[in-house]
C-alpha cells in the first residue's frame, strides 16, 4: 500500500470583502517578496490543514478551508505546492510571526501584478478573478 501523495507546501488564498491575503516575507525567496500565507506540510497533516495552521501561525487570522484551487511544482522554487481556498472566521491579520512575516496586506485584483509580476498559477487567478474587486 502506498501512502497518499501530500503536498510539500501548502498556500491558503484567503479573500474577504473582495480583497485576498497576503503576506510580505522577511527575507526573499529567489525573486519571491509576496505570497499567500503558507509553509510545509507537517507528516501526517493535510494540505487543508496546513493552510489553516499556517494563516494562524503567520497571521493571526482564523480561517477555515473551502476547497482545493490547484496543484503544482512552482517554477521558481522547484516546491509542490497546494492552493487552498479559505475564508476567515475570526481575528485581525496582523505580521504574528515576526521572524518570517515583514508585513500583511489585503489587496485588490489590481494590487497583484505590481507586487507578484510573475502571475499567480492559473486557477488561483480564476478563482480571485471571480472573488476579488478591482
Amino acid at each position: 500500500m502506498t501512502a497518499p501523495e501530500q503536498a510539500g507546501v501548502s498556500m491558503a488564498v484567503v479573500v474577504a470583502s473582495g480583497r485576498v491575503l497576503m503576506i510580505r516575507r522577511q527575507v526573499r525567496e529567489g525573486r519571491l517578496l509576496w505570497a499567500f500565507p503558507g509553509g510545509k506540510v507537517e507528516p501526517g497533516e493535510t494540505a487543508e490543514a496546513a493552510a489553516v495552521r499556517e494563516v494562524l501561525e503567520e497571521t493571526g487570522l482564523t480561517v477555515e478551508s473551502t476547497r482545493l484551487l490547484g496543484r503544482r511544482v512552482h517554477p521558481d522554487t522547484g516546491r509542490p505546492i497546494a492552493y487552498i481556498a479559505c475564508t476567515a472566521t475570526a481575528g485581525e491579520a496582523r505580521a504574528a510571526a515576526p521572524e518570517e512575516v515583514a508585513e500583511v496586506a489585503w489587496l485588490t485584483r489590481d494590487d497583484i501584478p505590481r507586487l507578484l509580476p510573475n502571475g499567480l498559477y492559473g486557477s488561483v487567478q480564476e478563482y480571485l478573478d471571480g472573488t476579488l474587486s478591482d
